[in-house]
């Protein structure tokens, strides 16, 4: 049986390239730039479904697909999948558990020191004709405090690094690994005590039911005042009304966010009027992209539009896996599944 394999979302000409000269004697390949919601008359047919983070793989999609088995996300995460639903329709899912701990870790510090020395304002101030270094003191991070919060392979590589930077750290994991604990020479505590005490807080759990706001407006009174907040894994995990309150009350004195909460609602305007998912339109939701938006617009806060795993090495690890992925399918063999 010869298999139909649709790629959405995807845009790189040499990724697409190289993905069909991997699968061409194996599949039928087609490529598109969209999300899966606005081309499902396209992919109809296909067997094989490989998306990535902006692509929502909801139930109405899945039930859209009929000859849909596997699926297969370019990326760590898989909020964005309907896992259960999924399972239960007897699809296969599978994912990239390891692609760029490294590069996720190098712009986890790219935008820690970007906090740290004020490059956001110093890049303003010099580009509007001002070169005086008032106002831009920052801050060592050798002998400061870092909360890693989630040590899988990204959060130990950070880990690694602070090290490197002469800083104490704090760990917060559900399942805690003691002997990289003990190796790299890090403390494992509970999120409270991490928050009290981290001069530093940095992001790096997956986004499900658990960990949905695991910054809210509950806790934030427990942060260290003038603590940084970190987050380059998901949006979700932090209450975005919690963020802009902690900012106000100056308990965080800066914030470095790859994601933001529901950051699929900030696209391009061409693409928003071509979305046909009515809950981008809702109240609820239009509030939080305002929210978003002002707090962009502030100079104690650093983005990067969702691009810290966005490395040419990093993406030839995805695509690599992502075909391991696809051929193990095909071999009746599905590897990296996610639950």
């Amino acid at each position: 049986m010869q298999h139909l394999i649709s790629f959405v979302d995807i845009e790189e000409p040499w990724e697409v390239a190289y993905l069909k000269n991997s699968l061409k004697q194996t599949a039928e390949i087609l490529h598109f730039k969209e999300t899966a919601d606005l081309i499902l008359d396209k992919i109809k047919a296909a067997s094989i479904v490989s998306t990535f983070i902006n692509s929502k793989i909801s139930k109405e999609i899945i039930d859209a697909l009929p000859n849909l088995k596997f699926i297969t996300t370019r990326s760590t995460g898989f909020d964005h999948i309907d896992i259960a639903y999924a399972r239960q329709k007897d699809i296969c899912v599978a994912n990239v558990p390891t692609y760029g701990e490294n590069t996720v870790a190098e712009h986890t510090f790219a935008l820690i020191l970007s906090i740290a020395r004020n490059l956001k304002k110093a890049h303003f101030k010099s580009s509007c004709g001002d070169f005086s270094i008032k106002d831009l003191i920052g801050f060592d991070l050798k002998g400061k405090t870092i909360g890693v919060v989630g040590t899988g392979h990204i959060g130990l590589r950070v880990i690694k690094m602070a090290v490197g930077f002469s800083m104490q750290v704090l760990a917060f994991d559900p399942m805690p690994k003691e002997f990289f604990a003990e190796v790299l020479g890090f403390s494992y505590v509970d999120l409270q005590t991490l928050l009290k005490k981290s001069d530093i807080i940095s992001l790096h759990a997956p986004h499900n039911q658990h960990t949905h706001h695991l910054i809210n407006l509950d806790n934030i009174d427990l942060i260290k005042k003038g603590a940084v907040l970190i987050n380059t894994a998901r949006g979700g995990l932090v209450d975005t009304q919690a963020l802009i309150q902690a900012l106000d009350k100056k308990i965080l004195s800066g914030a470095g966010l790859d994601v933001l909460e529901d950051e699929d609602v900030i696209l391009e305007e061409k693409q928003l009027l071509m979305r046909r998912k009515k809950d981008l339109y809702q109240p609820e939701k239009l509030q939080l992209a305002l929210k978003n938006c002002f707090l962009l617009q502030r100079e104690n806060v650093v983005f990067t539009p969702h691009m810290a795993f966005y490395s040419k090495e990093a993406l030839q690890r995805i695509l690599d896996t992502t075909i391991d992925n696809i051929h193990g399918f095909l071999n009746s063999v599905c590897l990296n599944i996610v639950n």
